[in-house]
């Protein structure tokens, strides 16, 4: 494994992040994939081979992303790490009015103070400790396209995401002083497994309520819509770019449709895209 260069990649079990290991594996990086069980270990280690090395940690958990920084520490040896890339992250779905609050602090924990935790374990190893050797590493934030909008139904996980955008560009300001770029990656929808549990949610929790039928049609639209996004991989590229372009654009807005799905809702007054997500949605006659 001598002379290749050493990536960490959160939530690398499905999805982007195994989208990511996958393409970033066949550019000749080591990479480093945390998961949470051991079966996901054994089947990416089968999957990728020898330059992939599995991380058994949950993100969440400070004793596990201390021992993992530990582990991906000593195999360096005085080296620095080229890349984390914080990519794990949940979806809570329901109307915020409904919504209990202790969702709502599972939601942020796992989308917002994890990629912080994670981010201070790793950050000797990205440059902070100047005794290591190599140019200062690269951050790269998963956020959404729900980082700049707000998507009915999915208020928490809208609100980790605004929140990730926000600490990440004043994390990025802050590491100046190392060298060390925080870039941001914003996908709209990804064609993953994630679907296939949104389809299995419950959200009888809202049967009573007068979003009912408005939560019904929309999981319903939100579900087809995204198993037509793109594949994982596609993701992976742009996160590749971001590690190794000579000068990174801060955020990556990686989108299908983007005409219709970024660049039109992103320009309309806010006003204007209120009317049209709720007729489109039925929240409004």
């Amino acid at each position: 494994m001598a002379g290749k260069k050493s990536v960490v990649v959160t939530g690398a079990s499905s999805g982007i992040g195994w989208g990511s290991v996958k393409i970033l594996v066949a550019s000749g990086f080591r990479v480093y994939g945390s998961v949470r069980r051991q079966i996901d270990a054994d089947r990416l280690q089968a999957e990728f081979g020898e330059y992939f090395t599995p991380l058994l940690m949950d993100v969440t958990d400070p004793v596990a992303v201390a021992s993992s920084a530990a582990k991906v520490g000593a195999e360096l040896g005085r080296e620095k790490l080229f890349g984390l890339v914080n990519n794990a992250g949940i979806a809570v779905s329901g109307p915020l009015l409904h919504l209990s609050i202790e969702a709502l602090r599972h939601q942020l924990e796992v989308n917002l103070i994890a990629p912080l935790l994670v981010t201070q374990a790793f950050a000797p190893l990205l440059g902070t400790d100047k005794s290591r050797s190599g140019s200062p590493g690269r951050i790269v934030n998963i956020s959404s396209v729900a980082g700049r909008i707000g998507v009915p139904f999915l208020g928490a996980y809208v609100a980790s995401k605004h929140a990730l955008e926000g600490m990440s560009e004043t994390l990025r300001r802050e590491l100046l002083l190392y060298g060390i770029d925080v870039i941001l990656i914003g996908p709209g929808s990804v064609a993953t497994p994630i679907w296939d549990k949104a389809e299995k949610d419950d959200l009888g929790l809202y049967a009573q309520t007068d979003y009912a039928s408005i939560i019904d049609r929309f999981r319903t639209y939100f579900i087809s819509q995204g198993r037509k996004g793109f594949p994982p991989e596609h993701i992976g590229k742009f996160v590749y770019q971001a590690l190794t372009a000579t000068h990174p654009s801060a955020r990556y807005a990686v989108v299908p449709q983007r005409l219709k799905n970024w660049s039109i809702p992103t320009m309309l007054p806010k006003r204007v895209l209120d009317k049209f997500i709720g007729k489109q949605l039925g929240l409004v006659r």
